[in-house]
């Protein structure tokens, strides 16, 4: 038992305006990185954002843990993953109702210390009909020992890939997707507090971004959006850094990743499968 099981089950639903001008924000964030669809795929993060007043958010710039998610005794909260099933495409001019539930809350013990997770399941539906469903994986990590060194993580393996797209975040494209997202994240925009506090090399790319350019490498690669993405973050990646978005085939559809240039390392990687797999 971890103290927090009063938690798992707890919901909450939102509606949001599928607005044109909130898709061309995202579609121009995106830029080049966009694929097909009157809606681009990852959209679904630009609706019914959580928005607290000021006075109610933490430290990192999140609502005050105790708000949406449970208050775990672990200061520094990371996007681990997820999974999305993509049942219908979104429309311009539908209101959409996301429906978000605490699926469930454990801890772990990992080389960098203790860890708590925390699963919630958000619905997206529009008119009564289902529109995408997703798991969001949350990781919440001790904050970073001064001095303390840090493992350096392996290149990935080698690929060949089928279709590649190159980017080079920059702290404008970080601002501008933290504000399509209404994500207060300080590890985004705020490096003093990025490096001091949290221990990264400089402002860090938001995890959903990142899975945001596989998903669409995905749809331009199938002609439409998967039906089922998974995603998981490996490895920190941050501002200034150049990256490779990469796909190659499998047996039963697409494995992708984001790949730092410089040194190979992976900083996520996931899978897609299209329609009837």
């Amino acid at each position: 038992m971890n103290g927090h099981e009063d938690w798992i089950g707890r919901s909450a639903s939102r509606d949001d305006l599928v607005s044109a001008r909130l898709v061309a924000q995202y579609r121009t964030t995106l830029g080049a990185l966009c694929g097909p669809g009157e809606v681009p795929a990852g959209f679904h993060w630009c609706l019914a954002p959580d928005i607290f007043p000021a006075g109610e958010l933490g430290r990192d710039g999140h609502p005050r843990p105790g708000l949406v998610v449970p208050e775990l005794p672990l200061p520094r909260r990371m996007w681990a993953g997820g999974e999305i099933s993509f049942h219908a495409p979104f429309a311009v001019g539908e209101t959409v109702t996301r429906t978000s539930t605490v699926r469930d809350i454990t801890f772990k013990t990992g080389r960098s210390g203790r860890l708590g997770f925390v699963a919630v399941d958000h619905d997206y539906a529009a008119g009564g009909a289902a529109r995408l469903t997703e798991r969001h994986d949350i990781v919440y990590r001790e904050d970073p020992t001064p001095g303390q060194a840090t493992a350096t993580p392996e290149p990935g393996a080698d690929w060949t890939p089928l279709r590649a797209w190159t980017v080079t975040p920059d702290p404008t494209l970080l601002f501008r997707y933290s504000a399509v997202t209404f994500n207060g994240h300080r590890i985004h925009y705020d490096q003093p507090y990025a490096t001091a506090v949290e221990g990264y090399d400089g402002l860090v790319v938001h995890g959903p971004l990142q899975s945001s350019w596989m998903q669409n490498l995905a749809a331009e690669i199938l002609g439409a959006l998967p039906a089922r993405f998974r995603y998981r973050g490996l490895s920190p990646l941050v501002a200034g850094q150049a990256v490779t978005v990469e796909a190659r085939e499998t047996g039963d559809g697409l494995e992708l990743r984001v790949c730092r240039d410089a040194d190979g390392v992976v900083t996520m990687q996931a899978s897609a499968a299209p329609a009837g797999i």
